[in-house]
């Protein structure tokens, strides 16, 4: 399989190990962080990013959080790792795989309080590290599946950065084309630069290029114009939160995107581990959208391109309503409206 040999997350010497993304692609650096606080800052300041990849990293980032909690009593223990688990949560308020990393850690910490805690602490580390390996096989599965979708030829469209610097493994909605390489099919892939942090342009274009894949960058702007030219057949993105009803949370941009593959009859994928569908969440409307620093619109690499105090509006993520996704890519399979039925279907699977 095509999955990379240099691993951009690993835990190695009772440290997290990760690609700083935000030297890309100018410097291929790595950091070693060992406080909680590290991992916070990581998360927060986009050096590690994409949703699954932000689980795995969180999920090791409470490892580090509780290596030194009190381990007298469980009490005491657990009171430890609640304040770390919340202080790791404040990082990113939309990616749910955050939370669904840190939720597993907890439950895992319950189901052994009558363990000793020294022991909880190991199981927890041995937690993270089963959550990354799960990680690894399901950007496998969700290339299989997407791959379905593929024929030798087609354009791909895709935005933001959704693979293997965004996951454990092959990706995302970058992991079909991963396997399509593979088993020698030729598709071109259009990565849009993604503004305001230009993760399509720094990380996708670098990635893709790195693995010998056919890939033109092109400006946000320029997506309606290959579409229009009949150069891309499919739109394959991530996802960083999936609502009940389908509507997806992803990074800004999407929903555009979403609206011009309608008009000019492409069909729109979206491709996510099943762990990023938040059956809670009933709509799109009531998923919390981080808003993100100004300065992130009005510079570039340090370089002002707007007058100084310009007023911004900065989200990070938008909702795709559920009536412009064709289809959900997962481990799984790919789900299909309704997406209120379907959804539920698959976790209970």
């Amino acid at each position: 399989m095509p999955a990379p040999q240099e691993s951009y997350l690993r835990w190695e010497n009772d440290r997290l190990i990760l690609l700083d993304q935000t030297r890309l692609p100018q410097e291929k650096h790595f950091l070693a962080l060992d406080s909680v606080e590290g991992v916070f800052e990581a998360i927060r300041k986009l050096r590690v990013r994409g949703a699954p990849a932000i689980g795995v990293a969180a999920a090791y980032g409470l490892v580090i959080g509780v290596r030194e909690a009190p381990e007298a009593s469980f009490d005491a223990f657990y009171d430890h790792l609640l304040k770390q688990k919340k202080f790791l949560a404040a990082s990113r308020p939309t990616a749910v795989n955050l939370f669904w990393a840190l939720d597993r850690l907890e439950r895992k910490a319950l189901s052994l309080r009558e363990r000793p805690v020294r022991e909880i602490k190991q199981a927890l580390l041995q937690e993270a590290r089963a959550i990354q390996d799960e990680d690894r096989a399901m950007t496998e599965a969700i290339g299989r599946h997407g791959l379905s979708l593929l024929q030798d030829g087609m354009g791909v469209l895709t935005h933001c950065n959704t693979g293997k610097l965004a996951t454990a493994g092959i990706g995302t909605a970058v992991a079909p084309i991963y396997l399509a390489k593979a088993q020698g099919m030729t598709i071109r892939v259009f990565a849009d630069e993604t503004r305001p942090l230009l993760q399509g342009a720094r990380l996708t274009a670098w990635e893709l290029m790195d693995a010998g894949i056919d890939v033109t960058l092109i400006t946000d702007s320029t997506a309606a114009v290959v579409m229009r030219r009949g150069w891309v057949d499919l739109v394959i993105v991530g996802a960083d939160r999936i609502a009940r009803n389908g509507d997806v949370a992803n990074k800004i941009g999407t929903y555009g995107l979403a609206l011009l593959a309608k008009a000019h009859g492409i069909p729109f994928y979206v491709a996510a581990p099943s762990s990023t569908i938040d059956l809670e969440t009933a709509t799109g409307d009531e998923i919390v959208i981080e808003e993100r620093d100004p300065d992130e619109v009005r510079t570039c690499y340090g370089c002002r391109i707007a007058p100084e105090g310009a007023n911004v509006y900065n989200p990070a993520f938008d909702v795709t309503p559920h009536e412009l996704v064709a289809g959900i890519i997962t481990e799984k399979g790919v789900i299909r409206p309704p997406y209120s039925e379907t959804l539920p279907h698959l976790l209970e699977r």
